[in-house]
């Protein structure tokens, strides 16, 4: 929100910040007429970027010394130190779920169901469980299929639902993905193997 402020009072003014990371905003010079306005929220956005580094440090820290299984799950490229300590504490034993899949519906990503005669509509989705969780595998979701997101099963799958089309296509692909990766994390997590990012498209050429 801070940076959104600092970037439309920039603008309001006559001037644009480069393209940059929000952590990183705060670096930029301020043009003298900005200096008054823009000074104090580039202080504080350099105290919070500190206070965020220092507490992401400490997760780091706390998955290394206390929850190693989270290095299973980090295996997937777009899921960090937090979302695998936050999967790994919230799900508990991982043997409790019948079926990975199941994870889905626990986590409130599975669509909402209405059915009533030959009427079944496809409903937004249910929203149980733990919404922090949700919304970490979400953000995942969004780095895997987005632009810097690294090839794999997961992401193939994705694009190929956003490549449909359609108003809420992406939106939709995104939740997919999100479903899909805590699936994934969850079965990493009881396996503890060693996670192969094609490996479907290596089976699909095995056989």
């Amino acid at each position: 929100m801070l940076v959104n402020s600092a970037r439309g009072l920039a603008k309001t003014a006559g001037h644009k910040f480069p393209s940059c990371s929000a952590e990183s905003l705060h670096k930029r010079p301020l043009h003298a007429t900005l200096v008054a306005v823009l000074g104090p929220i580039s202080k504080i956005l350099e105290q919070l970027t500190r206070e965020i580094r220092n507490y992401d440090q400490a997760v780091e820290r706390l998955c290394e010394a206390s929850y190693p299984q989270t290095k299973l799950l980090r295996q997937v490229s777009g899921v960090g130190p937090l979302t695998s300590l936050y999967f790994v504490l919230t799900i508990g034993d991982p043997a409790r779920f019948k079926s990975a899949r199941d994870v889905g519906a626990y986590v409130g990503l599975v669509p909402r169901r209405n059915q009533s005669g030959g009427s079944d509509p496809e409903l937004r989705i249910s929203k149980a469980g733990d919404r922090m969780l949700r919304s970490l595998l979400v953000q995942c979701a969004h780095h895997i299929v987005g632009r810097f997101g690294a090839d794999s099963d997961l992401r193939r799958f994705g694009l190929k639902l956003a490549a449909r089309g359609g108003k809420s296509a992406k939106k939709r692909a995104i939740v997919a993905t999100a479903r899909k990766l805590a699936v994934l994390l969850l079965a990493l997590l009881r396996s503890g193997e060693v996670y192969e990012p094609l490996r479907n498209q290596v089976l699909a050429k095995a056989s």
